[in-house]
């Protein structure tokens, strides 16, 4: 294999359908006699809702259903990820009880989108009010309102990990640095919001989704709406972006399917603007309360974390597992002598949280990253330098942490270093104060083993299958579980069949996110996984395909398969060119079942699956340049550098593409979005993403240390971009107003926010 494909910067093949208006995205599926669904929500965050009646609605031309909580009792979806004492593992898809302003109360369905909404404005809802409580650590309060007073608490779940000494270790430290962190709840907000096209007909259900995981919404709709498995299937062709918002069904995803069952009919719905920062699942929200024990010399001792996760109105599909990988990466690339932290997930009158690209990673670097700034300045000690004393070296790798994280490979110091080589701080003279900030972290990707995913609670398995194909005319086809919302997966899978096989990638056709169509994937393209899971097992496959070949031509050829090679479109004998067949002629005989080895079935097909025995880690370092204006509190973001490692690059194009994607979201998680709540759990509708104004140039630099799990030695890269920005952006915020660096503990950002603390000086 000389790896013509693996590796270079091919051009994404699925940009010319989606820059040309040919993408197949839910808003665009055209079915025969469509109905269309709107979604009444709930205007108030906590009461009961004791009637509604509907005769106005009904009344109104071309409504032909009105579905209320009455209408789906015991209409359930599950928790995927239950964590240790989770009180909650499943939650109503309609429900009289209202905990969230959004929370769906009612499905209007008729002939057109106008007459549903014009129905659904009909509909008198008696609600009784209930009070509101906002905030994680006010919902734990003392007589703070009950969301679910059978429980006698809003907190849903409580354990600790990690050594348990630690406590002792800091209470007998030299210098202990104590910080609170506050990081704000941010949206997702793929460019495609979520929508649902479904169709019953002859006792089968199909459903258009906007999906990562098609084969898990599969699963959920089928048991919830009480058909079998094989009556369900789901189609997610061109997903505008996920970000970890689409890794599961919605209530409203789930009552527009139950409309098109109680119709016939086809039944459209997809989520209005106004609806999406109060339906789509938020993230990130969250408090921390750390501790950092060093000795005299710098060493660092022991890291204690109290993880306090605002889980919103319940446990959505990932239960309280962000906050989970948020304790299990607090570690990073650093040694601690002892390491714990405890986490609690609580119960708010919001939204439900959810899943976010990075998936809790982004508040572990920022409080880990933050501390060791603080420790540097409080000592006098360079940051550089002290994060290079304190982090593990490539000999010590792999490595176990104290939270059961088995780092597999790398060299940390080697990204830091290279890092520090690349920043240019910008000096000018215009009355703004600038300041340069360092992020280190480790990222686990991969994920996947299904016997740790059973340990760790969760209901589902992570392993990825891939079935190969060589048809008669010596094309291939890849049918894989992950599903391309974006990431340029299909162009990276026919690259690595392209090179593993032996044929030109104009060969190979990627197929993708038809439930009918591809093999099972239990959790589809979340959490960095689809080509170090996907693309795994089909470097697993394609090898067997490649032995298929070679078994083939050397029956054909009466010579061993050790003196054959596959090589410009044939299998030959090695240094007889002459002596070769086509791998045309091969799949056509294979196919026709033409002078076959004795065993050897008809047809050149395998089909591999890669259940990795660990995870596999990535990591990366990140630097900002940022100019801060003393008078208004705004912050510039000037220059921005990253040095990451991801194993083997298929296409470092994508990689890089992937990565500054990645950065500009964190950039807004650092400066500029938040979902913001009142006290009395009314959403603020001001969500302001970051601009071409925002985002600077970022300059990315890759290393390369192949996994030595993973086939192929590819490690995850989907989320690296978005862990390191809102603690490198903080570092060079404190950095560059130094009298207010040890009040630099929240996110976003905002101008009002710095300004405050500023003034307060």
């Amino acid at each position: 294999m000389g790896d013509a494909y693996v590796g270079a910067r091919t051009p994404r093949r699925e940009d010319a359908r989606l820059l040309t208006g040919k993408s197949r995205y839910v808003d665009g599926v055209r079915l025969p006699g469509t109905l269309h669904a709107y979604v009444l929500r709930s205007p108030m965050a906590h009461g009961r809702l004791r009637g509604c009646e509907a005769k106005a609605a009904w009344a109104v031309e071309g409504v032909v259903d009105v579905i209320t909580p009455a209408d789906a009792p015991g209409l359930r979806l599950p928790c995927v990820n239950v964590l240790p004492g989770q009180r909650l593992t499943d939650y109503p898809v309609l429900d009289d009880t209202v905990r969230y302003a959004g929370q769906p109360l009612a499905v209007v369905v008729a002939r057109t989108p106008q007459a549903a909404r014009d129905a659904a404005d009909l509909l008198e809802l008696d609600l009784e009010e209930l009070p509101a409580t906002v905030g994680a650590e006010r919902s734990m309060a003392d007589g703070a309102p009950l969301l679910y007073p059978e429980l006698g608490t809003n907190v849903l779940t409580d354990f600790a990990m990690g050594d348990d000494d630690c406590a002792a270790a800091i209470d007998g430290a030299e210098h202990v640095v104590e910080m609170t962190f506050v990081m704000g709840r941010v949206s997702p907000y793929p460019l495609e919001p979520r929508g649902v096209a479904a169709v019953y007909a002859d006792d089968e259900l199909t459903v258009h989704i906007s999906s990562q995981a098609p084969h898990h919404v599969r699963e959920h709709l089928a048991d919830a709406l009480g058909l079998s498995h094989d009556r369900v299937r789901v189609i997610s062709r061109d997903t505008g972006g996920g970000f970890g918002g689409k890794e599961h069904v919605y209530p409203d995803e789930t009552l527009v399917c139950l409309a098109a069952m109680r119709k016939g009919r086809p039944v459209s719905w997809s989520e209005s603007p106004g609806d999406r920062l109060v339906a789509t699942m938020p993230a990130r929200q969250a408090v921390h309360r750390a501790r950092l024990a060093l000795d005299g010399a710098g060493r660092f001792v022991a890291m204690h974390v109290d993880v306090i996760g605002d889980m919103g109105a319940h446990p959505s599909n990932t239960g309280a597992s962000t906050y989970a990988v948020t304790a299990t990466l607090l570690p990073g690339p650093y040694r601690f002598d002892r390491f714990a932290v405890r986490v609690r997930g609580v119960a708010t009158t919001t939204t439900p949280t959810g899943s976010y690209r990075g998936f809790g990673q982004p508040e572990a670097t920022l409080t880990r990253e933050r501390l060791i700034d603080e420790a540097a300045r409080r000592l006098g000690i360079d940051r550089i330098e002290l994060r290079l004393a304190n982090m593990l070296r490539p000999e010590e790798l792999p490595y176990t942490t104290a939270v059961g994280q088995t780092y597999d490979s790398g060299d940390y110091p080697l990204a830091l270093r290279t890092l520090r080589d690349l920043v240019r701080p910008i000096a000018k003279d215009d009355g703004r104060r600038r300041g340069v900030g360092y992020s280190c972290h480790v990222e686990n990707t991969g994920m996947g083993p299904s016997m740790d995913l059973k340990a760790m609670g969760a209901v589902a398995g992570g392993y990825e299958t891939v079935v190969l194909r060589m048809e008669q005319d010596a094309s291939v086809v890849v049918y894989a579980g992950v599903v391309a919302i974006g990431q340029g997966i299909e162009t990276a899978l026919a690259q690595l069949a392209a090179d593993r096989v032996g044929v030109p990638i104009e060969r190979v056709r990627v197929v993708l996110g038809d439930t009918a169509a591809t093999p099972y994937s239990s959790i589809g393209s979340i959490a960095s996984r689809s080509m170090a899971l996907g693309g795994g097992a089909l470097v697993r496959a394609a090898a067997g395909l490649r032995d298929k070949l070679l078994a083939l031509a050397a029956h054909r050829l009466e010579v061993a398969v050790e003196d054959l090679e596959l090589a410009g479109g044939a299998v030959r004998v090695k240094g007889d060119p002459h002596s070769a067949l086509t791998l045309r002629d091969l799949a056509t005989s294979a196919w026709r079942g033409w002078d076959l080895p004795e065993g050897f079935a008809p047809g050149l097909e395998e089909r591999a699956s890669y259940d990795p025995t660990g995870y596999t880690y990535a990591y990366g370092a990140h630097a900002a340049a940022v100019a801060v204006d003393p008078e208004t509190g705004a912050v510039e973001l000037e220059g921005y550098w990253v040095v990451n490692d991801a194993g083997v690059l298929v296409n470092p194009a994508v990689v890089e593409g992937q990565i500054m994607g990645g950065v500009a979201q964190g950039i807004g998680e650092a400066l500029t979005e938040e979902i913001v709540y009142t006290d009395e759990g009314q959403p603020v509708i001001d969500y302001l993403l970051p601009t071409t104004r925002e985002v600077p140039d970022i300059e990315v630099v890759m290393l390369r240390t192949p996994s030595p799990l993973t086939p192929g030695g590819m490690k995850g890269v989907g989320e690296s971009g978005t862990i390191g920005p809102p603690a490198a952006i903080a570092n060079a915020v404190a950095a560059a107003v130094p009298e207010i660096a040890d009040k630099v503990t929240a996110v976003p950002l905002t101008p009002a926010a710095l300004w405050s603390l500023l003034s307060a000086g």
